[in-house]
């Protein structure tokens, strides 16, 4: 039997993320008529609770209760992250004094904050929503973050990536402890897609400018105002006045992508976007965000997205409803 500890913390939390490990875990206990997790929902003190006007999950222990667990979940909190982290700081000696004593941490969605505030994932990956990739970069730069997959699991540590991604996390949790039939009957009742492994479909690409850099940002709009046309980084950093290198060494700084990178990220936005509403082929839309050999612009774009042009546009095409 494995004690699991869902946290209550303070401030936004996920309550999706809560309900429906507490609901998953238990019915796979009900499925193999016998207690295979013993779910407990743990605050800081008897008081905690999340509350969003609609729903209300009070914690039914608190951690001086908790004398010994196995595995410690940790929900999203969608509390300014370094609020969040302070509120709920009395967590991390907890966790790290139960991971040194051999129990499991799994964060979910932007739950990563708070595990990397541990320190214990200096080093390893970790994945978190897609849309917080450069924010958490900046906080944790010796964390290695793979903003485009599902899940990371490593050293007893696991971490999910966006949203209800965390599904994907609970059944590699269950098929770890309850083994690979129970993971696919979890898969069916609650209908989530077992095995997915990249949340690169998902990702919309905006680009980081949150860094301040001015020259960066310069850069950066050169790029997206210019992305049809050919150019090299020499051109982008004669307009800007700048060395090549200079700029190469900033500009990875800023945005954790080199120049080419962030050009190749553009021009595959670009082409989602395409794909998702035009009426457009392939090499048309190729040809469009300036490509010309077909082969490299759908190695580039499975690359990017997880899927070829022709599964992008089948998966994510908007349909005009048909009139009755």
């Amino acid at each position: 039997m494995k004690h699991v500890s869902i946290l209550i913390p303070h401030g936004h939390t996920s309550l999706v993320n809560i309900a429906g490990t507490h609901q998953i875990f238990n019915q796979v206990n009900n499925l193999a008529e016998k207690t295979i997790f013993n779910v407990h929902l743990v605050g800081l003190t008897t008081e905690s609770k999340q509350d969003t006007g609609l729903f209300t999950v009070y914690a039914d222990s608190t951690i001086s209760d908790v004398n010994k667990t196995d595995l410690i979940i940790i929900p999203a909190i969608h509390t300014e992250q370094h609020e969040g982290i302070e509120r709920n700081r009395e967590f991390i000696p907890w966790m790290i004094s139960h991971y040194e004593k051999g129990a499991e941490l799994a964060s979910f969605c932007i739950g990563a904050y708070l595990l990397a505030a541990t320190g214990l994932l200096k080093g390893k990956k970790c994945a978190t929503h897609w849309a917080h990739a450069a924010n958490f970069r900046q906080m944790y730069p010796d964390v290695d973050l793979v903003d485009d997959r599902i899940m990371t699991a490593e050293d007893r540590i696991y971490t999910s990536g966006g949203a209800y991604s965390y599904l994907n996390l609970l059944l590699y949790l269950i098929e770890k402890n309850a083994g690979r039939d129970a993971a696919i009957l979890a898969s069916k009742m609650f209908m989530i897609d077992i095995d997915k492994e990249s949340q690169s479909p998902f990702i919309i690409f905006e680009g980081q400018k949150e860094h301040g850099d001015e020259l960066v940002i310069k850069a950066q709009q050169v790029i997206e105002k210019q992305y049809r046309e050919k150019m090299t980084v020499g051109e982008i950093a004669d307009k800007l006045a700048l060395s090549r290198r200079s700029l190469e060494r900033r500009f990875k700084r800023a945005t954790s992508n080199t120049i080419v990178e962030y050009i190749q990220r553009v021009k595959i936005e670009a082409a989602k976007k395409e794909f998702e509403s035009s009426q457009k082929n392939v090499n048309e839309v190729m040809y469009e965000v300036g490509y010309s050999d077909a082969k490299s612009f759908r190695n580039l774009f499975r690359s990017v997205t997880g899927l070829t042009p022709i599964e992008y546009r089948k998966k994510y095409k908007k349909r005009v409803a048909k009139s009755v």
